[in-house]
């Protein structure tokens, strides 16, 4: 190549780089304005605002404003969390979910309890999925037991929790929020995502709500309505509270806008694992195979101080779907109930007695090894459910580029809602925006985390606004 051929390559060279830098600068100052058109807008008058977007690729920062101050990220939590899950357990892992018998069986007879043990599996039961539905694992159960020979039982049917332990709801929830579904415990043995529902009998506006029943039937709990019939267009502000120490009460307190058509809530249920057995023991009776026992759960034996019976038969291993597509329902709707199993099921998969905190730990030092600070992950729990939790934009950003390599990248892609026509998750609690995802601008691939903390008026209000700045990104 001759002198002149050679700068003539150099100046194309130098060109491109020049367009290349000049796009870069120009998405980062239209960054800097929205952004800051949006921390003085009044909603945010004393809010904490921060932004972080990198270069899906590559990792580059490509704007940043307020990094590394920790906030509440609510639900975007879930992607973190995710994140770990694949890593740590692999997009094909199942929980697995162990029925067996102590005791022998004679002449059709067993005399011995009926042992459900979970092992974290929080869509047995589930209406999301063919496989997880009630009916189907009653009928696996069911099928299992007459294969076994199994016409009476002499016994129990138990539900255990395995090997979590007793402490079902994560520390830094709040109260108001316990007996909501979407505040529903943690538990070795799920069922039904853990949650029911509540039939309303609504009047008028300023009168109070009655309860019609439940869906499924809880004869084993009872319900004291404080709620209020409220005026239209005030919506649901219905909560249940779960019932306190050894109470059977589940008091509904609030308002329930008299214009809204689903005329139920959904609550969470006190002992999951002793709904599976009540379910199981139900519908063996209603096929004529009897069980002379009462239903029971690892729970409810532990207050007796009766140790759960140890199988010492396996009638058969009920396996979950597997972990991509969990993460696909944890995402898309937000299910703060398969996060914090999953956090669980982390430390367990690491060697760590199975509890939130081990799970929390777990991640922190997962993500510490790969040079993301761990004070920056100040978490309480693994669904963003905690007003506690105190967590980086730039940390998220991190861990959402980490992914882009990932053979199971298009698996957590997918799990993504689509919110303002952008791949992301949201979150929100009280005072609480975020939105965490990936967007292409001008063919390169983007992720971003933005927080909002501490805002005031309509979170319709402050969504439309944080939309405004991240169009920037389209």
């Amino acid at each position: 190549m001759n002198t002149i051929s050679k700068i003539g390559c150099i100046a194309v060279i130098s060109i491109s780089s020049f367009f290349q830098q000049a796009v870069a600068q120009t998405l980062q100052q239209k960054l800097q304005v929205a952004f800051t058109r949006f921390q003085q807008d009044s909603q945010c008058k004393y809010a904490s605002v921060s932004l972080t977007v990198l270069d899906a690729k590559t990792g580059e920062q490509v704007f940043a404003a307020n990094p590394n101050v920790g906030l509440a990220p609510g639900s975007t939590l879930k992607t973190v969390t995710s994140i770990t899950a694949f890593n740590i357990l692999g997009k094909d892992f199942k929980h697995q979910t162990q029925l067996g018998y102590t005791g022998t069986i004679t002449a059709g007879t067993l005399n011995g309890d009926v042992i459900i043990k979970g092992s974290g599996d929080p869509t047995l039961g589930s209406w999301r999925y063919a496989s997880t539905k009630e009916n189907v694992i009653l009928n696996t159960m069911v099928d299992a037991l007459k294969k076994a020979g199994i016409k009476k039982i002499n016994g129990r049917i138990i539900g255990d929790n395995g090997i979590f332990n007793t402490q079902a709801i994560p520390d830094g929830w709040i109260w108001q929020d316990l007996g909501t579904y979407y505040g529903a415990g943690i538990a070795g043995l799920c069922w039904r995502e853990n949650q029911f529902d509540i039939a309303l009998r609504t009047g008028t506006v300023g009168t109070p709500v009655g309860v019609a029943g439940t869906i499924p039937e809880t004869n084993y709990l009872q319900y004291k309505s404080e709620l209020i019939n409220g005026a239209a267009k005030t919506g649901d502000q219905a909560y249940p509270y779960l019932p306190a120490f050894n109470s059977k009460v589940m008091y509904l307190r609030g308002t329930y806008a008299v214009d809204q058509t689903k005329k139920r809530i959904a609550a969470s249920i006190p002992d999951p694992a002793y709904d599976a057995a009540l379910r199981l023991h139900d519908t063996l009776n209603h096929l004529g195979i009897t069980v002379s026992g009462e239903p029971q759960s690892s729970v409810q034996l532990a207050e007796k101080n009766q140790a759960v019976p140890q199988a010492t038969a396996t009638l058969t291993a009920i396996q979950s779907p597997e972990l991509s597509k969990i993460v696909y329902w944890l995402n898309q709707k937000s299910v703060n109930l398969y996060a914090e199993q999953l956090l669980i099921t982390v430390a367990n998969k690491m060697g760590k007695a199975p509890s939130t905190a081990n799970g929390r730990d777990v991640m922190q030092a997962f993500w510490e090894q790969k040079g993301i600070d761990k004070r920056s992950l100040n978490v309480y729990d693994g669904s963003g459910l905690s007003p506690q939790d105190r967590v980086t934009t730039l940390s998220v950003a991190r861990i959402l580029q980490s992914a882009k390599t990932a053979d199971w990248f298009n698996d957590f892609y997918e799990s993504l809602p689509i919110y303002n026509d952008m791949k992301m998750k949201s979150g929100s609690i009280n005072g609480v925006q975020a939105y965490a995802g990936f967007q292409t601008h001008d063919g390169r691939q983007l992720c971003f985390s933005i927080m909002v903390n501490n805002y005031n008026g309509p979170g319709s209000g402050i969504r439309a606004k944080i939309f405004k700045v991240l169009d920037e990104l389209k």
